[in-house]
């Protein structure tokens, strides 16, 4: 059976990400998202909990979160997980990580939070949508929905 990998998050960037080209030219954008979580602990107590998410971006959606974010801006980032292995080069053993590779996100939030100005603009990295795929498209698809169809 063929696997599947897909993580949705949303939070604020933890720092300014940071923009870099490998050595083939391709540019890669790394950052990291806070996500907050908030329960109720068994004391009757409300508690939150923080995740650091680590995040890599590639190409232009890379070249695009490292223009317009900044730490705290709001993001939702949508992509695969991805996990690399290496050797410590100073003797502390085999490390890891786990991060997102970025397929595509938004800016969330408005302008006065680090939202971005954009008051959540959305960015893929899959292709536009070519004429030729476009003439697959059945010809019974309405123009509009009616909402009040929609079961919930």
């Amino acid at each position: 059976m063929r696997g599947f990998s897909k993580a949705i998050i949303t939070g604020n960037l933890t720092r300014d990400p940071e923009l870099r080209s490998t050595t083939g030219g391709s540019s890669v954008c790394s950052f990291s998202v806070a996500v907050n979580r908030t329960y109720r602990g068994n004391d009757g107590e409300n508690k939150e909990e923080v995740s650091f998410i680590d995040c890599s971006a590639w190409g232009k959606l890379g070249e695009m979160i490292a223009q317009y974010g900044k730490k705290g801006t709001g993001v939702l980032v949508s992509g695969r997980l991805s996990q690399r292995s290496w050797e410590d080069k100073n003797g502390g053993g085999k490390r890891s990580r786990t991060e997102i590779v970025v397929e595509d996100f938004n800016f969330v939030g408005g302008n006065g939070n680090g939202g971005g100005g954009n008051g959540g603009s959305s960015y893929s990295a899959a292709p536009a949508t070519s004429s030729s795929s476009a003439e697959n498209v059945p010809d019974d698809i309405p123009d509009e929905i009616d909402l009040s169809d929609v079961p919930f």
